[in-house]
């Protein structure tokens, strides 16, 4: 098979690959050949009918890993950012959030984490542990990675992050309480997640591209 060419504006050529029910992996070798500004760009344009569908081609994709979420040469409590836009009822500038996330000194397969956004002062940080999916009956179909707001970190952070503090606590009870997050693959550097309130699907969906 001959180089990929893609022409155009980058938000469009995705839509037009999204449209198209492209193979994911066309849709990768698109988003990985984007500068960072870019690639978010072209995320960040998605509709809540466009993150459906990306959600739904990933499941083809390679499995997300720990290694995409918090790679292996950054250090234990350093902060890696992924920049988000959701698919919330919400005016379009608050759908935009960062989902920082580092890995615990103490190892293993996890990832600790909280909510960046204009809201965070409001509704508070919406901590999570990210898990492995396997092992919990029904999760892996939906991504081999999930980020699970029934958990926050009980060990160090990063320095600097807000408190960590339980969902049930606050007007996050609301937002975050008995809330998973199941994460697909897509590129080497964008993920795509779907939320569940304890196992219902909402269909609200959120893409991810890491800095």
């Amino acid at each position: 098979m001959g180089e990929l060419v893609f022409q155009g504006n980058s938000a469009g050529e995705l839509a037009k690959l999204l449209t198209d029910s492209a193979p994911i992996a066309s849709i990768a070798a698109y988003l990985d050949s984007l500068s960072f500004a870019e690639c978010k760009k072209a995320t960040h344009a998605l509709d809540r009918n466009q993150q459906r569908k990306l959600y739904q081609l990933a499941a083809d994709a390679p499995p997300l890993t720990f290694a995409d979420l918090t790679p292996p040469d950054v250090p234990a409590r350093t902060e890696i950012i992924h920049h988000g836009r959701n698919t919330l009822p919400l005016p379009g500038p608050m759908r935009n959030f960062e989902k920082r996330m580092c890995r615990p000194e103490t190892g293993g397969d996890r990832a600790f984490g909280y909510n960046e956004g204009a809201t965070r002062w409001l509704i508070g940080p919406g901590y999570f542990v990210a898990i492995p999916t396997q092992g919990h009956a029904g999760w892996p179909e939906r991504g081999p990675i999930v980020v699970d707001y029934f958990q926050v970190p009980q060990e160090p952070v990063v320095e600097g992050w807000p408190k960590v503090v339980k969902n049930t606590v606050g007007l996050q009870f609301f937002v975050f309480n008995k809330t998973r997050d199941f994460m697909r693959k897509v590129s080497n550097r964008v993920s795509i997640g779907a939320a569940y309130k304890v196992e219902k699907a909402l269909d609200h969906y959120f893409v991810l591209v890491r800095e």
